[in-house]
């Protein structure tokens, strides 16, 4: 959603430490914000935009209210200013001229900013805060997960269509599409899928859905029967932040994982179309590179992105393979599946090359069989491993996340159970690792040098570490409920950082004490894979706004 906007003329000379005393450092913009009910609002995000830029930078009010910008962070422009304050906005914003910063007698351009009461309290909630205000049990609320991969539940509580409506029209529609869907940007599945889904067993499972929805959406009142919950803003380190967001080019462009190489150049990956990103942070230019089709007929999108010697590779999703971009010659590798494994159900959403060092094979998961296939690069010769082939019927199991020890076996998030799977690299015997939370449904994560996997519990709402050499978990609680952490990812100095696909909330995780920070995201979101660039002090984590069209540079200043 957009936010109100004050739009500020900033005739701005940055102020660069050789011209100013070591003092505190030079401000380009600062001022208090408050409103009727607060004389102070702490925890309000302030954004400003150049015009014509697609860089915003957002900072956050400390106890007394105020905020500033750093001087190197605003130069010289015309900005827009933004905010972002559960339950308020803007109050008449106007347009002003704030004078030049002048060395040796900087000062900073000072703006005080009055917040009134939001017209439209809903239509700032995130997905989590609709999770907690709505009525149901968890077993009701958990259908509503099917829903946030592709949009806001705003957008099904707004709705006035009633049990009957949901169960002929909505629910039959919405399974017709792929999981690289956006509302503007929608994607049917291959009809030999599709068939999968018809008959009057699947209306059966849709009904008692259908029944649900109506009771919590607009369709027998003109305004919902129960209270909106909402979380409180950012308070005392939460609110020593920084954050650069990055436009991206098209509102169609989902960066569902985003990676920073070595030298500093971010690549993301469009889980709606077929094309591999390229941030220059320091300009905000945007490249892309259009990944051959390997299916013409097929949807389009990528998920998985991983850097290996300075090549990237990517899980191709319904395209059927793999690929890998030479950053040098900017060619792309494709790695297709051979016809004989190639069929309608095929799906590639994760590439794990890492280790690849060791044997020269490179694995990938294959959603539909579902199992995981592996290639030998220097024959193209394909193995497929069936892990779950023998266990009980009747029972859902899948492949999502894998990651290579350093000795390039695999393993791998059950994504559908509470188990983590590993497949030895030389016998290609299966093992399977229960967590210790029940229906933990383990999702993506990280492999350290250790050998330890770190990974999220993406319906216990917990982080989790398996140690892959004494056969041991750890899980900690995420701070807040119904987040539903997607990825996790440890930075240099041993916190886990990570969020959640349900809020807007970056959380930073000590896992010796269990304490935990949140960061506030400059605006809602849907967040997928998360990233540490552990070369900045302090570190800087990254993310994609895969519905958002943008990419977000976090960066604590502690």
């Amino acid at each position: 959603m957009r936010y109100p906007l004050l739009a500020i003329g900033l005739g701005l000379v940055v102020a660069f430490p050789s011209a100013v005393s070591a003092q505190a450092p030079v401000a380009a913009l600062t001022g208090l914000v408050s409103s009727a009910e607060e004389a102070t609002m702490e925890g309000v995000l302030v954004s400003a935009t150049r015009a014509g830029s697609n860089i915003t930078v957002t900072v956050v009010t400390g106890a007394d209210g105020r905020y500033s910008f750093p001087a190197n962070r605003l130069g010289p422009g015309q900005y827009a200013i933004g905010v972002r304050a559960v339950g308020y906005e803007l109050d008449q914003p106007e347009a002003i001229e704030i004078k030049a910063i002048e060395a040796p007698d900087p000062k900073a351009a000072s703006r005080d900013l009055r917040l009134g009461k939001a017209k439209d309290l809903a239509a700032q909630l995130s997905n989590g805060e609709w999770l907690a205000s709505i009525p149901g049990t968890d077993r009701q609320k958990d259908q509503l997960l099917n829903c946030v991969g592709c949009h806001r539940v705003e957008r099904i509580m707004r709705s006035n269509y009633d049990a009957d409506g949901f169960l002929t029209q909505i629910l039959p529609r919405m399974q017709s599409y792929v999981q690289q869907s956006l509302p503007i940007h929608p994607q049917l599945r291959p009809a030999e899928r599709l068939m999968e889904e018809r008959g009057e067993d699947r209306i059966e499972i849709y009904r008692a859905a259908a029944e649900y929805l109506s009771t919590i959406n607009l369709s027998a009142t003109e305004r919902w029967k129960y209270a909106l919950k909402t979380l409180p803003r950012p308070k005392g380190r939460a609110t020593q932040v920084i954050y650069t967001e990055y436009d991206l080019p098209r509102e169609e462009i989902a960066p569902h994982d985003v990676m920073v190489g070595k030298d500093g150049i971010v690549w993301f990956s469009s889980f709606g179309e077929q094309n591999l990103g390229r941030l220059d942070p320091k300009t905000g230019k945007v490249t892309e590179y259009t990944v051959p089709m390997l299916k013409p007929d097929y949807p389009t999108g990528m998920l998985d992105i991983q850097i290996k010697d300075g090549d990237i590779w990517l899980g191709l999703m319904l395209q059927g393979g793999i690929a890998k971009f030479d950053r040098k010659t900017e060619k792309f590798t494709m790695f297709p599946l051979p016809r004989e494994i190639n069929n309608p159900a095929s799906q590639q959403a994760m590439v794990m090359p890492m280790s690849s060092h060791v044997d020269g094979k490179v694995w990938m998961n294959s959603v539909g069989i579902p199992g995981v296939h592996r290639v030998e690069l220097a024959t193209l010769k394909f193995e497929t491993f069936e892990p779950f082939k023998d266990l009980p019927r009747g029972t859902d199991r899948s492949v999502y996340g894998i990651k290579a020890d350093s000795q390039n076996n695999l393993f791998f998030m059950d994504f559908s159970s509470e188990y983590i799977g590993r497949i030895d690299a030389k016998t290609g015997k299966f093992g399977f690792y229960k967590t210790p939370t029940s229906n933990s449904n383990p999702r993506r994560g990280y492999m350290d040098p250790q050998d330890r996997l770190w990974f999220t519990e993406y319906r216990a709402n917990k982080l989790a570490m398996f140690d892959t050499k004494a056969e041991t978990f750890t899980e900690w609680e995420m701070p807040t409920p119904l987040a539903y952490p997607y990825d996790v990812i440890p930075d240099r100095n041993g916190e886990l950082w990570t969020a959640g696909m349900a809020n807007d909330r970056v959380v930073r995780l000590d896992p010796k004490t269990g304490q935990a920070t949140e960061y506030q995201l400059p605006k809602n979101t849907n967040v997928r894979r998360v990233w540490i660039d552990n070369s900045t002090t302090p570190v800087t984590f990254w993310v994609g706004s895969n519905h958002g069209a943008s990419i977000v540079k976090v960066e604590p200043l502690d």
